[in-house]
C-alpha cells in the first residue's frame, strides 16, 4: 500500500501558507487507496513522521511526498524520483531519517514568474521565509483547487499505472 505524506507546519498560524500547500494537497486528495499522513512535527522535523513508516529501500519506493517548491512556477507541479532535497528542509529531513532519498515527490510550485514566464524566485533568506510562511491570496487559492485536481489526478496515476507513466503523462 502506497503512503502520501502531505508536508508543511502544524497549527492554525500555518494554514493556507504556501509552506503548507504539500499538506493542503492531500487533505484535498479524493478516492485514493492509499495511506494519508499528515505530520504533526514541524517542516524540518519530516522526517520523525515518516521514519516509522519504512523499514526497508523498497518501502521507501511506495511513499510519495508531496510538497511546496521554490524552483518550479506556481501553479504547476513536477513529480521526481531518486533526487537530492534541493535544499528544502522537510525532504533533507526525510531524506536523512530514512536513509534513502528514493521516493516520489510531487514538487508543488510557489513561486511567481514573469509575464514572460521566468521563475522570479525571492532572494535572500529573509526574503524566502517570508514568501514560503505568507497565506495564499484568494486568487491563487482559485488557482490551488485546480491544481489539487490535476494533482490527485497524479497520484491516483503513480498508484495504479506506475512512475514512469505518471511521470511521463504529468511532467
Amino acid at each position: 500500500m502506497y503512503t502520501i505524506v502531505g508536508l508543511g507546519n502544524p497549527g492554525q498560524k500555518y494554514e493556507q501558507t504556501r509552506h503548507n500547500a504539500g499538506r493542503m494537497a492531500v487533505l484535498a486528495l479524493k478516492d485514493v487507496s492509499a495511506r494519508i499522513i499528515t505530520p504533526d512535527t514541524f517542516m524540518n522535523k519530516s522526517g520523525e513522521a515518516v521514519k516509522p513508516l519504512i523499514k526497508s529501500a523498497k518501502q521507501a519506493e511506495k511513499i510519495i511526498v508531496i510538497h511546496d517548491d521554490l524552483d518550479v512556477p506556481f501553479g504547476t507541479f513536477k513529480i521526481s524520483f531518486n533526487k537530492s532535497s534541493g535544499g528544502h528542509k522537510g525532504v533533507e529531513s526525510i531524506i536523512r531519517a530514512v536513509k534513502t532519498q528514493a521516493f516520489t515527490r510531487i514538487r508543488m510550485g510557489i513561486s511567481p514568474t514573469t509575464a514572460s514566464g521566468k521563475l522570479k524566485k525571492p532572494k535572500g533568506e529573509e526574503d524566502v521565509e517570508r514568501h514560503i510562511l505568507g497565506k495564499f491570496k484568494p486568487a491563487e487559492l482559485a488557482v490551488l483547487q485546480k491544481l489539487h485536481k490535476k494533482i490527485n489526478e497524479a497520484v491516483v496515476c503513480l498508484i495504479t499505472e506506475g512512475r514512469e507513466k505518471a511521470m511521463s503523462k504529468f511532467n
